[in-house]
């Protein structure tokens, strides 16, 4: 198993990129990491770790794409960067996975362009593992596609529900589309129509339209948006939960300090469910390889555990079983209004 890595992606890069890649060599049996980018920057921060020789390969990429480069024209002028460089590993076979914490547009772009979709699919979708306190839930998407139509919602339903049946063990996910009200006439023409679609597939438990309160309710395993508004529910939840973790920590230490060290280690159980560092990252569903979104601030424990995503990804064979879904779907077509 052969695993690209964005070495220049990310807040933190090539750093905590490089460890974080080594370390994660450790949770993937049989697996070997590319680094693609600048080789003299990869080969300096290499020379400060032992054992990862016979299992780490370079690829050199003379160019980056920043975070705040147009995703589309980067990937399109920016050929030899290393996003460009990484998805081209996976497109010839030469990788099986790409991982990246560097400009997400310009991933999914890369991945999508070069990648290719899987057969049947109509637009990938970024699917992202959110903790509730009734366990987690997968939301798509998160920013790979602002503006979709009906029909992208819909699939993008059958394949979180195939993610959260082979990550998360839910045999039976319950699927809930995030609008304004519970009531069928609420939400937008698009949302009607993508609900409708939903609640036409008898592979699909769809529960209907959910607010987004329900997402911390137990009603619902897999929720479906347009990324604009996944996005945003994304950082708000990642800004809520460290939030209110640090809140509870300093008021346990003003109000009791030796409380304060007694639950510190229940605090960081708690803070370890929520912390997107222990989720490595994001798969883009829907192309034919593995692609692995990380946070831009990713630092080397959520590249390490990317790396394990990745690895679990290929083994449950999760790119099949999502054809598979879009296959029994029967291809349903995009309603002309959307």
């Amino acid at each position: 198993m052969r695993i690209a890595v964005d070495a220049m992606g990310g807040d933190h890069a090539p750093g905590e990129i490089i460890r974080g890649a080594i370390e994660g060599l450790e949770l993937v049996e049989g697996a070997t990491v590319v680094l693609v980018g600048r080789e003299d920057a990869i080969r300096a921060e290499l020379a400060k770790y032992d054992g990862w020789q016979g299992r780490v390969e370079i690829v050199h990429a003379g160019e980056v794409i920043g975070m705040d480069e147009p995703p589309i024209d980067a990937v399109r002028y920016k050929r030899d960067s290393s996003i460009v460089k990484m998805a081209k590993l996976v497109a010839d076979g030469s990788a099986q996975a790409c991982i990246s914490a560097g400009n997400t547009g310009a991933c999914a772009g890369a991945c999508q362009l070069k990648v290719k979709k899987l057969p049947g699919v109509h637009r990938a979708g970024i699917a992202v593992v959110i903790p509730s306190f009734h366990g987690p839930l997968v939301l798509c998407d998160v920013g790979a596609n602002i503006a979709p139509r009906a029909d992208h919602l819909y699939q993008y339903g059958i394949m979180a529900c195939v993610y959260s049946q082979a990550v998360l063990g839910i045999k039976d996910p319950r699927v809930g589309i995030i609008s304004i009200g519970e009531e069928d006439i609420k939400g937008t023409e698009l949302i009607k129509a993508a609900a409708e679609l939903l609640k036409a597939d008898p592979q699909i438990r769809f529960v209907g339209n959910v607010e987004g309160r329900d997402l911390f309710r137990g009603i619902v395993d897999v929720v479906v948006c347009d990324g604009f508004v996944g996005n945003v529910v994304l950082k708000m939840v990642e800004a809520l939960a460290e939030g209110l973790i640090k809140t509870i920590g300093r008021e346990l230490a003003e109000e009791a300090p030796e409380m304060a060290q007694r639950f510190e280690p229940v605090v960081q159980r708690i803070w370890a469910r929520h912390d997107y560092s222990e989720h490595g990252g994001a798969p883009l569903l829907g192309v034919r390889g593995v692609c692995i979104i990380c946070h831009g601030s990713s630092g080397h424990r959520a590249i390490r555990n990317a790396v394990r995503v990745a690895g679990r990804y290929i083994h449950q064979n999760l790119n099949e079983r999502i054809a598979e879904g879009i296959a029994r779907s029967g291809g349903v077509p995009a309603p002309s209004a959307h």
